[in-house]
């Protein structure tokens, strides 16, 4: 081999020494996708689907989840359905005991539940005083784990649609208005990021409702992209200061 072909072939080996370690260094710094794991009541699990959709690629997204089951009836708090404040409080107990269970975020909301008027006694299922302790008991609990946990407002409720149509159950915007202003104030202390879902729908108007509580595919799917660009811009951010 002559002496120019050879060094030649050195120059060619050296720049992808060079070049494999360029892109070493490159997989090394590049950060893997954060976990983010959702626990809501029924309006999340008509709009999850979307939100699954619009964050792939974001985050590696996960949710309480179950067979079905919990689509059967939407009123009842089964399965994938995370049900009340109480209940959100008790399955993260259980929950955060596998260690293998450790998401870098949680999306919650937990009240539609919370502020059911049982009939025919007519007593809310949990009281003001309860749903501010376990709301900071659940902020507490997941901060000694380093999750971080991003609140969800919950979404409105209209007496006059509402009502007539719900048998077993009342629920009212007066006790809605007052369990989002308890949420705010804990998120606020426990310096949890909030996102306002509740303006966001209301927004939409009430020809959106397709019953006493729930929504169209259409609306489903605008609030889900209202979420995932909260989070998008959320986790981009995250990211950044952490570099």
């Amino acid at each position: 081999m002559r002496g120019s072909n050879r060094r030649y072939l050195s120059r060619v080996k050296a720049h992808l020494g060079v070049g494999l370690v360029l892109a070493i260094g490159l997989v090394a710094w590049q950060k893997p996708v954060p976990s983010l794991f959702l626990i809501g009541d029924s309006i999340s699990i008509q709009y999850g689907p979307y939100l699954e959709k619009y964050l792939e690629g974001i985050v590696t997204f996960s949710r309480k989840q179950d067979d079905g089951q919990a689509e059967k009836n939407l009123d009842v708090p089964v399965g994938a359905n995370g049900g009340d404040s109480r209940m959100v409080l008790s399955y993260l107990r259980t929950k955060l005991k596998d260690q293998a269970f450790r998401p870098d975020y949680l999306l919650l909301n937990c009240g539609l539940h919370d502020i059911k008027h049982n009939q025919p006694e007519g007593t809310i299922q949990v009281s003001e005083k309860e749903y501010r302790e376990n709301l900071t008991a659940i902020a507490q609990l997941l901060r000694q784990r380093n999750i971080e946990l991003i609140w969800v407002r919950t979404t409105p409720v209209v007496d006059t649609i509402h009502n007539p149509r719900s048998k077993a159950f009342k629920r009212y915007d007066a006790d809605l208005q007052k369990y989002n202003q308890i949420a705010d104030q804990v998120m606020a202390a426990q310096q949890v990021a909030s996102i306002d879902l509740y303006q966001f729908t209301q927004q939409l108007g009430i020809e959106q409702f397709t019953d006493h509580v729930h929504y169209k595919e259409p609306a489903r799917a605008l609030q889900a992209a209202y979420l995932a660009g909260y989070l998008q811009a959320h986790v981009h951010k995250k990211r950044v200061v952490s570099k």
